[in-house]
C-alpha cells in the first residue's frame, strides 16, 4: 500500500529532487516504488523523459540558479535544427556562470563559463543560455556548415536572435573555442532561409561560384502574383526549389509542387528541383545546369510559349 500512496500535489505530474521529497515527509520506499523514474542520480520522475526538453525538465531540480542548459541542448529547445549525430548522443549539456564548480551527473556534460561572458533566460520552463550565447557555444560542436544552418534559423524563421546580436555575442567571446569557425559562419547567415536544405542551396551555389540568390522571392508577373520560390535568380527567370523527403511522401505537398512547377513555366520562368544528393559533396552537375539556365534567361532565350494563366 505505501508504493501507491499519492505524491505531495507539489510534486505529481513532475521532476523532483529526492532529497526534497524526503523534506516533504515522503518515505524512501515511495520513492523506490516502481511508479517513479529515475533518468538521473537523486532525481525521481512521474514520467519516462525521452525528449531533450522533457529530459532537461527531469534534470532542471538539479541545477543551481548559475547554471543553465547550454550548446547542443538549449539549440534543441530552441528549436535549432541540428545534424543527427549530435541528435542521437543523449547527454545534456549544461554551463556553470562563475567559479563554482560545473555540474557533475551521470547523463550530462559539464561546461564552466566566466562571469559575463554568457546570458541565460528561460524557455520551455528550463533555464538555458540565451540564444546569442548558444550560438557562440556551438561552435565547438558543429561543422562551418552545420553553424550557418544553425544561425540562419536563428535569425530567420525562429527569429529568436537578430544577426548583429549574433556578431556582439562572438565579439564578446573573441579568443574562446571555435572562434574563428564562428566568425567564417557568421558572413555566411542569412535571415531569409526557411530550412536547413535551402541553407545547403545557396552555399553550394555561392561556394560555387554562381552569384548570390534571392530567397523566398515572390515572382509577380503584370501585377500578378504567381508563386513563392526557395531561391531565385530573377533577372534570368530561374526558380530554384529544395525538395525534401516532405515533398515526395505528402501528397497534398506534391500536388502543390506541381501546380508551382506549371505556373512558373506559363509566365516563362526555369524551375530547377534540388535534392540533398544534388547539394552534396559533388554538386557539379547541379552548379552546371544552374549556370547554363542563368545564361540562357540572361539572353531571354527561355521557353517562348503562348500561355494564358487560368
Amino acid at each position: 500500500m505505501t508504493a501507491r500512496r499519492r505524491l505531495p500535489l507539489v510534486l505529481r505530474d513532475c521532476s523532483f529532487r529526492v532529497r526534497d521529497a524526503l523534506r516533504r515527509g515522503v518515505s524512501r520506499g515511495r520513492l523506490d516504488a516502481r511508479d517513479l523514474f529515475r533518468p538521473f542520480h537523486g532525481i525521481r520522475s512521474a514520467n519516462d523523459p525521452r525528449t531533450v526538453e522533457e529530459r532537461a525538465r527531469a534534470l532542471a531540480p538539479r541545477l543551481r540558479a548559475d547554471q543553465a542548459f547550454s550548446h547542443v541542448t538549449a539549440a534543441a529547445i530552441l528549436g535549432v535544427p541540428l545534424p543527427r549525430r549530435v541528435e542521437r548522443d543523449l547527454r545534456l549539456h549544461v554551463t556553470t556562470i562563475g567559479t563554482d564548480q560545473a555540474l557533475r551527473v551521470d547523463g550530462s556534460v559539464g561546461h564552466r563559463a566566466k562571469y559575463g561572458s554568457v546570458r541565460m533566460t528561460v524557455s520551455r520552463g528550463v533555464p538555458i543560455t540565451d540564444p546569442a550565447s548558444t550560438f557562440v557555444a556551438l561552435g565547438t560542436v558543429l561543422s562551418l556548415d552545420e553553424l550557418v544552418i544553425a544561425g540562419d534559423a536563428l535569425v530567420g524563421t525562429l527569429g529568436w536572435v537578430s544577426l548583429d546580436e549574433l556578431v556582439v555575442a562572438v565579439r564578446r567571446r573573441r579568443g574562446c573555442r571555435g572562434v574563428v569557425k564562428l566568425r567564417a559562419a557568421l558572413e555566411e547567415i542569412r535571415t531569409g532561409s526557411r530550412s536547413p536544405g535551402e541553407t545547403r542551396t545557396r552555399l553550394a551555389l555561392v561556394r560555387g561560384g554562381l552569384p548570390e540568390p534571392e530567397l523566398n522571392h515572390d515572382v509577380v508577373v503584370d501585377g500578378r502574383w504567381i508563386a513563392c520560390v526557395d531561391l531565385a535568380y530573377p533577372e534570368s527567370r530561374v526558380a530554384i526549389e529544395y525538395e525534401s523527403d516532405l515533398h515526395r511522401t505528402d501528397p497534398a505537398t506534391f500536388k502543390k509542387d506541381l501546380t508551382r512547377g506549371e505556373l512558373l513555366k506559363d509566365v516563362d520562368w526555369w524551375l530547377v528541383r534540388v535534392t540533398a544528393d544534388d547539394v552534396g559533396r559533388d554538386p557539379g552537375q547541379f552548379l552546371r545546369r544552374v549556370r547554363r539556365l542563368l545564361e540562357v534567361g540572361v539572353e531571354r532565350r527561355h521557353d517562348t510559349r503562348v500561355t494564358t494563366l487560368r
